[in-house]
């Protein structure tokens, strides 16, 4: 009956994931099959982790995180969890060697957003690496299934392509983040006084970031390419839509690329990969 249960609580992540991220959802099912359930696992894991601090407004989100973290913690060691989310994710992190060094810090940058509303630039190279960065790595580690030596080749890519989503992301959410949580992540960046000088500023790392990660996606083991060549896809259009709106906009609403757009990237994205041209 472990099988049903370790199904059951697999299914429960990728509901989570399915719920929460059409973009992320539509990357994973083009994904080989062996793949898929270990990402939903992740991005249920990281995904509930994240709802504690940002979602939680009426609860004692220290105390739910600081409980998180330990039975995260108990579920790895003792290998069995209640919590489906954290018994789907340990059987990834043993069968995958997760290191808990990434778990630390992806961790440790949750609690951050309990405490920080300004991130000056040694905080926010932390909370980007332990937010977005990390999540790469994890499912880097899925992705070479044990091969280290392509692990250690791709690390670098995985961390940019992290790094790029999470910085449009704070993009995207500049109002929201501001506005409901007080926070703004750009270093020296004043939500009341964004200048499009910062927002240029921004949108070059950015591309930095892109252009370094497309080098690791298009060596990604075949299985795993397509999946997140398709976020990439999906992210750089709304990066685009970004950088074609005026700083006004970003402070005023949250950009998004819809899911007739979403469907179109997906059948060009098909075609490229079918003629081989990643």
């Amino acid at each position: 009956m472990m099988t049903l249960y370790n199904k059951t609580c697999q299914e429960c992540s990728q509901l989570i994931t399915n719920r929460y991220s059409t973009s992320f959802s539509l990357g994973i099912k083009v994904f080989d099959k062996r793949f898929r359930a270990p990402i939903y696992a992740v991005y249920g894991f990281v995904r509930f982790a994240d709802e504690i601090v940002d979602t939680f407004h009426d609860y004692p989100k220290a105390t739910l995180l600081e409980r998180f973290r330990k039975d995260t913690y108990k579920a790895i060691e003792e290998r069995i969890s209640l919590n489906p989310v954290l018994q789907s994710f340990q059987e990834v992190v043993h069968k995958y060697g997760i290191e808990m060094e990434l778990i630390d810090a992806f961790l440790d940058s949750m609690e951050m957003d309990l405490f920080f509303h300004r991130y000056e630039d040694s905080l926010y190279k932390k909370y980007i690496y332990g937010s977005a960065e990390v999540v790469g790595l994890m499912c880097l580690r899925v992705f070479c299934e044990g091969n280290s030596a392509q692990y250690d080749s791709l690390k670098e890519p995985a961390r940019s392509l992290g790094s790029a989503f999470q910085k449009i992301n704070f993009l995207r959410d500049m109002k929201s983040d501001f506005d409901e949580r007080g926070r703004v992540y750009f270093p020296g960046v004043d939500f009341t006084k964004f200048t499009n000088d910062e927002k240029v500023m921004i949108e070059a790392d950015i591309k930095k970031d892109f252009d370094d990660a497309y080098k690791g996606i298009i060596r990604l083991p075949k299985g795993a390419r397509f999946g997140v060549y398709l976020a990439y896809v999906y992210y750089i259009n709304l990066f685009q839509k970004i950088k074609s709106a005026p700083v006004a906009k970003v402070q005023q609403e949250r950009i998004r690329v819809n899911d007739r757009k979403k469907v179109y990237l997906l059948f060009q994205s098909a075609l490229r990969n079918g003629l081989n041209l990643l």
